[in-house]
């Protein structure tokens, strides 16, 4: 029921005439208040995000000149491709790449692939040992180790570890390594 015909009546009133229904029934006619715009007649509703990109939808870079801007949108128009900026193409065609399926992604990726063989007659090169470091740090570390490993020895012998786990005894058996590095430091500090 979009009717737009409005009548006036006597005082100058809009109103929608009655209207007879399919089943025989009369519809009251209706008064219409100053301003009211009929549900049919509303304007779709736009974000101002989509009235911006409305107005901005030029295919260009934001902040070029106006000339560069004019010069352009002649180039568009005659079909040439647009360069505002030297040595700039934007695509203004918009068509889509053919997107390359999974399998033909994986298979030009293993094609580039080599497998090299490891060569075990020469030895790998080693990692840096803590010696190369800072003497003085590496002799700081060693000592809070050997103090670590002797209040365990103590503990141990007054009762407070009656039996000492896998860890504990495995820092145990590497008190004699270390006091031999501590030496060995002390010497070269010398």
């Amino acid at each position: 029921m979009a009717t737009t015909a409005y009548e006036h009546d006597a005082d100058g009133c809009k109103f929608i005439p009655a209207t007879q229904r399919p089943d025989g029934t009369w519809r009251k006619p209706r008064r219409i208040k100053e301003g009211y715009v009929p549900q049919e007649e509303v304007p779709l509703y736009e974000s101002k995000g989509k009235q911006f990109k409305a107005r901005q939808n030029t295919g260009l870079p934001v902040g070029l000149t106006p000339e560069i801007v004019a010069q352009a949108q002649k180039k568009k128009n005659n079909g040439g491709v647009v360069q505002p900026i030297p040595g700039m193409l934007i695509n203004v065609d918009k068509k889509k790449k053919k997107k390359k399926s999974g399998a033909d992604e994986a298979a030009e990726k293993l094609a580039k692939c080599e497998i090299q063989e490891p060569d075990f007659s020469t030895p790998a090169p080693s990692t840096p040992s803590n010696t190369a470091s800072d003497p003085a740090k590496r002799l700081k570390n060693l000592r809070k180790k050997l103090r670590d490993i002797e209040s365990l020895e103590e503990k141990i012998k007054s009762g407070v570890f009656k039996n000492p786990d896998k860890d504990q005894k495995e820092k145990l058996s590497k008190k004699t390594d270390i006091i031999k590095e501590i030496e060995l430091l002390e010497k070269d500090s010398e």
